[in-house]
């Protein structure tokens, strides 16, 4: 969540600078900078290797946050059970598998490369609270009508109250002007002669591909103030112009109970991100979570431990499920089919023999079709851009393991 944070808060400076209409580059820079430890921690009542994640703040010119390499991690219990976490990857991960139980209290440790010692507030698990369904309705919002997923719960014990979500949303990608084979640029067939194009079948999937994007966004809800426990959260609307949803589509939805204190952590976070309180005149000051410093009371860090049980749902559907008979979004990428001839002759319109060969060479355009001239004495190109041809480009073709057709 950190570097959309950061990136909303440059856009917002961007526009602002915009407005008062300067007329010299302006290379936006830090003035005032504080380095700080940011922690995300949060573990579950999953059984699995849990994760944390130790960052430092960056300054606006900076690319984004570097890793908090060579601390000691670990995470201890009120019964004298201790979980150590080791570097992979650019995160903590524990050495083993282990779950949040009910009844106990956790505690986080961190000692870093330098030997700051940071810890949390002794933490417990909060109430198990599953999710019901994900459906999907048709709605109009805004002006643009679009399928909404709203997440359904029921705590029947009235316990659960405050809740955090996310969710990954995976779908099929199918080339709408795909071959079975690529074009490359051959010798000449006589010397002298110019360079001919040869075809040759492809090799692995290029035509069905899938991809899976997570959401960047804080989504909280709270029933504190409802007479039930009852959750009905619409956590993604997608416009029916969306090409992500032009064939089929899957959402995962986590749902995270928080207790009051984590809830208020992340609610003020999304707060911060919102464009009213960056450029304001008052800005609130720094907001601190549930971990402090062992060696300096007043050193600010960024983070809290979230002790959370969390349920998980997947549902699939098809365009044609949610808007039946209805025309399909557009692709991705405009496919605009371009007809060339393999021919050098400059007072013909039609012939793009260089241009041609460079395509195939760099792969700027792939083949399609092609057919002879009506004079039978050279062959012409149907091409298309990279994207409309092979959906590898900017996809994989590898299909997710829970994938359903």
């Amino acid at each position: 969540m950190k570097p959309h944070f950061i990136h909303k808060i440059t856009i917002l400076l961007l526009s602002c600078l915009a407005g008062i209409s300067c007329t010299e580059p302006y290379a936006l820079q830090t003035n005032t900078f504080e380095d700080a430890l940011v922690i995300e921690a949060t573990i579950t009542n999953e059984f699995k290797k849990q994760e944390i994640k130790l960052s430092r703040t960056y300054r606006f010119e900076e690319n984004g946050p570097s890793f908090e390499a060579g601390a000691t991690v670990y995470i201890d219990d009120n019964q004298g059970h201790q979980y150590p976490f080791e570097e992979v990857s650019g995160k903590y991960v524990s050495t083993s598998e282990f779950q949040a139980l009910p009844s106990r209290n956790y505690t986080l440790h961190i000692t870093t490369n330098e030997g700051k010692s940071y810890s949390s507030a002794p933490e417990m698990l909060t109430a198990v609270n599953e999710i019901q369904s994900i459906v999907p309705e048709v709605v109009t919002k805004e002006g643009i009508r679009g399928v909404e997923m709203n997440v359904n719960s029921f705590d029947p014990n009235n316990t659960s109250k405050y809740y955090r979500f996310e969710y990954e949303e995976t779908y099929k990608i199918i080339t709408p002007f795909w071959d079975p084979d690529r074009a490359i640029v051959l010798p000449p067939a006589e010397e002298g002669g110019p360079e001919q194009i040869g075809l040759i079948p492809r090799e692995g999937e290029s035509k069905v591909c899938y991809s899976t994007d997570p959401s960047n966004s804080i989504l909280l809800a709270n029933t504190s103030g409802l007479s039930e426990d009852r959750v009905h959260f619409p956590i993604r609307f997608i416009s029916n112009k969306n090409s992500i949803i032009m064939h089929r589509y899957s959402i995962l939805v986590r749902q995270y109970v928080q207790n009051l204190a984590a809830y208020t952590y992340y609610k003020t976070m999304k707060e911060l991100s919102g464009s009213g309180s960056i450029l304001s005149q008052h800005q609130p000051g720094f907001f601190s979570g549930n971990i402090r410093s062992a060696t300096n009371p007043d050193e600010k860090i960024i983070g809290f431990f979230d002790v959370s049980t969390v349920s998980s749902k997947r549902i699939f559907f098809n365009y044609e499920d949610i808007f039946p008979g209805e025309p399909q979004p557009p692709y991705f990428d405009p496919c605009e089919i371009r007809v060339w001839g393999l021919c050098f002759v400059p007072e013909n319109p039609e012939c793009k023999g260089a241009q041609l060969l460079s395509a195939v060479r760099s792969n700027t355009l792939l083949y399609l079709d092609h057919y002879y001239n009506t004079a039978g004495n050279y062959n012409v190109y149907k091409m298309v851009p990279p994207a409309c041809g092979d959906c590898t480009t900017f996809s994989s073709n590898i299909k997710p393991s829970f994938w359903i057709d």
